[in-house]
């Protein structure tokens, strides 16, 4: 746990884009490396591909994007939406967690607890009844992390690949 009071929970602005990019490569790489079946690979352009897609995130409306800051330095970042009814993932509305990912040298050290708490407050000022996020199954550092903050198991993704085999 941090007891680092330098460490700022902030909303994000276009200056942090190229770190969150960063992030965001980092992201898909270690979820590459979880199950390289399933999660795509990283590519050189991934990192300012992720960047772009967060800019354009920035001035939405139910739209959450928070960083974690240290003499400013980003040490890692959330995504999260406000939704509403989705048929789809049989659920009402709910605040949504897409992306929390904190450097590598700062992991273990309560960073992403603070996103993660300043996250779920934010979703619930916006009224939010309820948050949700998907981890991957190999995702165990994270998975104890939500679970010491509440979170329960309520679903769980399975993948076939097709072609070939497909077994």
């Amino acid at each position: 746990m941090t007891s680092d009071p330098a460490v700022v929970i902030r909303r994000a602005a276009p200056g942090d884009i190229p770190m969150m990019g960063r992030l965001g490569a980092l992201l898909v790489r270690v979820h590459h490396e979880f199950d390289p079946q399933r999660f795509v690979a990283a590519t050189p352009q991934t990192a300012e591909g992720y960047g772009s897609f967060l800019r354009t995130q920035l001035d939405e409306r139910d739209v959450i994007l928070l960083v974690a800051e240290r003499d400013d330095t980003v040490l890692g970042y959330t995504y999260s939406g406000v939704e509403g009814r989705d048929y789809m993932a049989l659920r009402g509305p709910a605040g949504v967690i897409y992306d929390i990912i904190v450097d590598e040298p700062h992991r273990g050290t309560g960073v992403g607890r603070l996103l993660l708490e300043a996250t779920i407050e934010e979703l619930a000022v916006r009224g939010a009844p309820r948050v949700m996020l998907s981890t991957a199954e190999r995702n165990e550092q994270a998975q104890r992390l939500f679970a010491r903050e509440g979170f329960r198991r309520t679903m769980i993704e399975m993948t076939r690949e097709l072609g070939g085999d497909g077994r």
